[in-house]
């Protein structure tokens, strides 16, 4: 296809709230010798977008300034050392930024083909949810057949699959949801047990059970106190998020007791070498179980690219179970 100059995307204008999202034109991005170009499909919208929004996530040194994580389309371009990539691929993609466009330049090593049997829009659902709870829960978390996992936050996008993925690698999950809608639909999904956290307390809910051996939490705050309270010995907690703050006083002596793993990490800043060992154990792993239809998305809503705004009105208000994303073709 002939490609034009300029291309509709939606930028940030200034640190602040949803209504900074403006719609603008820009440059069509050229690819570097190991990138590919993507007509943009369909674009994820997570939080990251919106805490780069607010001021409180910079892009990585030479990304895109535009938002957006995550992508569907089809490979329009490609740099001269590109293999195993061709023009006119339906793929979707993990992107450094810049996926709230009409194109959108990532590197080659993290396109992925879309699943057999997906839409679209669906697989550009899969990139930044799928990546993160890969690298979280089974690469750092070291998650097991018949383990404990609880996830906090079960209903988001990243609880949706992360409640999947578990399960269909053979843990016993446990979430925390903020209602009895939230909870339900977490249960139905794959959970063991959901614990609204407004009406119980999770650490007794998991010392029933006898602890939880890995703890995906992208609260922090004071759940980091509790997290280290609720594992079982040889436990990790991984943090992802610190939706209420990243600071917290704790009692390391747990800890030692228990030899207990503290880590967490952030998919943005990674190098492309690790993403690029992330998307290729997705596409081992992960990929057959979505072709199998064992594991799916979980789509809350659909918005225009033109209404960015209200897409990140919807991800801030903590209303939506599963994913948002955004039709940008």
């Amino acid at each position: 296809m002939t490609r034009p100059d300029m291309m509709k995307a939606v930028e940030i204008t200034r640190a602040g709230g949803p209504d900074v999202l403006m719609m603008c034109q820009r440059p069509v991005p050229q690819p570097l010798a190991d990138e590919v170009v993507i007509k943009t499909a369909y674009a994820g919208v997570n939080r990251p977008d919106a805490l780069q929004r607010a001021g409180a996530y910079d892009p990585p040194k030479g990304a895109s300034d535009l938002p957006g994580l995550e992508v569907s389309g089809e490979v329009v371009a490609m740099g001269a050392a590109v293999s195993g990539v061709q023009i006119g691929d339906h793929v979707c993609a993990l992107v450094p930024g810049g996926g709230y466009a009409e194109f959108v330049a990532t590197p080659a090593s993290h396109v992925l083909p879309i699943p057999k049997g997906l839409s679209q829009r669906d697989a550009a659902c899969l990139p930044e949810t799928f990546f993160t709870v890969w690298t979280n829960v089974f690469m750092r978390g070291a998650l097991k057949a018949g383990e404990r996992l609880l996830v906090h936050g079960g209903s988001s996008g990243i609880g949706t699959t992360a409640i999947q993925l578990a399960q269909a690698f053979g843990a016993r999950v446990f979430v925390t949801a903020g209602s009895a809608e939230k909870c339900a639909a977490c249960v139905a999904l794959g959970a063991e047990q959901a614990i609204n956290y407004h009406e119980e307390d999770f650490v007794k809910a998991l010392a029933a059970q006898g602890g939880a051996d890995v703890i995906l939490d992208m609260v922090g705050g004071d759940y980091i106190a509790r997290n280290i309270q609720t594992l079982a010995p040889d436990g990790r907690l991984v943090n992802i998020a610190f939706l209420t703050g990243p600071k917290a006083e704790i009692n390391f002596l747990p800890v030692m007791a228990k030899r207990l793993t503290l880590t967490g990490s952030t998919l943005r800043p990674q190098s492309i070498a690790a993403k690029a060992k992330i998307a290729q154990e997705l596409r081992s792993q992960v990929w057959p179980l979505i072709e199998s239809g064992q594991i799916a998305p979980v789509i809350h809503s659909e918005f225009a690219l033109d209404d960015a705004v209200e897409a990140h009105r919807l991800m801030e208000s903590s209303a939506h179970i599963g994913k948002i994303v955004l039709k940008v073709a």
